[in-house]
């Protein structure tokens, strides 16, 4: 396990699937503003789930988010479109409702660019997200990613086109931070609104 201060990161269990595949997947609206690819009704029986471990993709590291406190499950991240010619890749992550504005996603970033950066050897790391997606935006800031584009009404999202915001990351320009003085700094600002 990749640990944080207040996070880790883990292969996915399949007990994980049910509990993703209920509080992410069955979320239409969440999943519709954080997948590029539409909703459909997938079952969770019969390994219809996305979250169902299975042979690890080619191009993709599938992960699940464990709070390091309580040992549950937090949701799931991804290191994704890994090309290893260009050494660079994309990365996201899903939070469950209950650990969303807890300081994981700042955490789970900085935790998916070590894994990056020091331990797949990548040059470049890239964010694609929803312009509107603040936590998301905030958290990549906060590892040191810098917007470097915005692509006007590329997203589908629920009945309306958005726009997309590209953020991207070189090695060279990560600092791995200290977890554990970066989780105590936000215990201390309190609770975000």
């Amino acid at each position: 396990m990749i640990n944080g201060h207040l996070a880790g990161l883990r292969a996915r269990h399949p007990d994980d699937v049910a509990v993703l595949h209920a509080e992410l997947y069955d979320d239409v609206y969440t999943h519709s503003r954080a997948n590029a690819q539409p909703w459909r009704p997938l079952p969770l029986a019969g390994g219809h789930s996305p979250y169902e471990p299975a042979a690890p993709p080619e191009k993709a590291d599938l992960f699940s988010v464990v709070d390091l406190a309580s040992g549950e499950l937090a949701g799931e991240a991804v290191l994704w479109g890994i090309d290893t010619h260009n050494r660079s890749a994309h990365l996201g992550l899903s939070l469950r409702p209950g650990s969303r504005g807890r300081g994981f996603g700042a955490e789970v970033v900085q935790l998916l660019c070590r894994y990056g950066f020091t331990l797949r050897g990548m040059n470049r790391l890239q964010v694609e997200t929803l312009a509107d997606n603040t936590a998301m935006r905030r958290a990549a800031g906060a590892a040191g990613f810098v917007l470097e584009g915005t692509l006007r009404g590329s997203g589908w999202v629920y009945g309306a086109f958005v726009d997309e915001v590209i953020l991207g990351l070189l090695a060279a320009d990560w600092t791995e931070p200290d977890l554990k003085a970066a989780a105590e700094a936000r215990a201390q600002a309190g609770p975000r609104s």
